[in-house]
């Protein structure tokens, strides 16, 4: 079990001899060892542990992402100890003002991010031949802004990007949104609240996949609040949104894929105030799926934080302090 989710009324969590125990009405149901996680995600109500817990998940380095009961919104993430080298982040921190570097970084990660958009149409097209129009006119989109970063042309700053991944997007989803079926509502992204089961499902994956980034820097020793695309901004951790770009398509396809040939349906979801809310049996069938999902994606935000943490630990190298100045608290 890689992955423990607390989803139920009235659940406590308790350590035990190294192991997480639950219990529901005071019955004890389950025994998690520790050395089997690797992430624990609450979304429970009325879900009870205490700082006992926390401590030990946090000692064994298993984070924890906490959720709005209800939305499925990011509230809290509880990360393990910080990785140890300074150079690291000493380096992010002066690639941050590096106008070449952060143009360099960003238009990987959005050609990366158009070209799965490109291969997801595509693909889409041949599944789908009765939306051949309005998918061939999203595949068009995206190709020009494409063409329009291609190496061979000048390198644009990280404002017009933004504006050729913005076109992209609009032409990505007048195609994508084409693959729903009508009685779900969906006629574009939209979200704080999410108005229709498939926003809803998308901003619950995509927060799980924002947290998989989080945790995937800090472990490689990044800042995750340093982004060279999404700049610094206060609360906001840009180097996790850089990061999950390229891989959103993917989220796209697997979701697409979970309300067709999948297991959620329309009845798994309730409107409250103009919110549409996945229910609990929907959460278990897209938790469950997820699971399924998320082992490329999590792999791939490794490999790239630890490849680009090796690169910048030489350049911070020499900005360290001589360890026999050190101090003892």
């Amino acid at each position: 079990m890689a992955t423990l989710l607390l989803d139920r009324a009235d659940l406590e969590a308790r350590m035990s001899d190294g192991a997480l125990a639950l219990y529901e009405n005071g019955t004890r149901t389950q025994t998690v060892p520790l050395r089997l996680l690797e992430r624990v995600v609450i979304q429970g109500a009325r879900t009870k542990l205490d700082t006992s817990v926390l401590l030990k998940l946090a000692e064994a380095g298993v984070p924890t992402l906490l959720l709005s009961p209800r939305a499925g919104r990011q509230v809290a993430v509880i990360l393990g100890p910080q990785h140890n080298d300074a150079a690291i982040r000493l380096a992010q921190a002066r690639r941050v003002t590096d106008d070449a570097f952060c143009a360099d970084w960003a238009r990987r990660m959005v050609t990366a991010k158009l070209r799965r958009q490109h291969r997801l149409l595509t693909q889409a097209e041949a599944r789908r031949p009765d939306l051949r129009k309005a998918l061939f006119d999203a595949r068009e989109g995206v190709a020009n802004a494409l063409n329009q970063l291609s190496p061979s042309s000048d390198m644009p700053p990280c404002a017009r990007l933004r504006g050729l991944e913005g076109s992209a997007a609009r032409a990505y989803f007048g195609g994508y949104t084409a693959l729903f079926a009508p009685q779900l509502g969906f006629t574009g992204r939209n979200r704080r609240p999410p108005r229709d089961p498939v926003n809803a499902c998308l901003s619950l994956a995509y927060t799980l996949l924002h947290f998989e980034a989080v945790r995937a820097a800090h472990g490689a020793g990044l800042d995750p609040l340093l982004g060279f695309y999404h700049r610094p901004s206060f609360g906001r951790e840009s180097l996790a949104c850089d990061l999950i770009e390229p891989l959103r398509p993917s989220v796209d396809e697997w979701l697409w894929n979970q309300f067709t040939s999948g297991p959620l349906r329309p009845e798994h979801f309730t409107s409250d105030k103009g919110a549409c809310l996945l229910g609990k049996a929907g959460r278990a069938h897209f938790y469950a799926q997820w699971e399924a999902c998320a082992p490329p994606l999590r792999r791939w935000l490794r490999q790239t934080c630890r490849q680009l943490s090796r690169s910048l630990r030489s350049e911070g190298l020499p900005w360290l302090g001589n360890d026999l100045d050190d101090e003892e608290f």
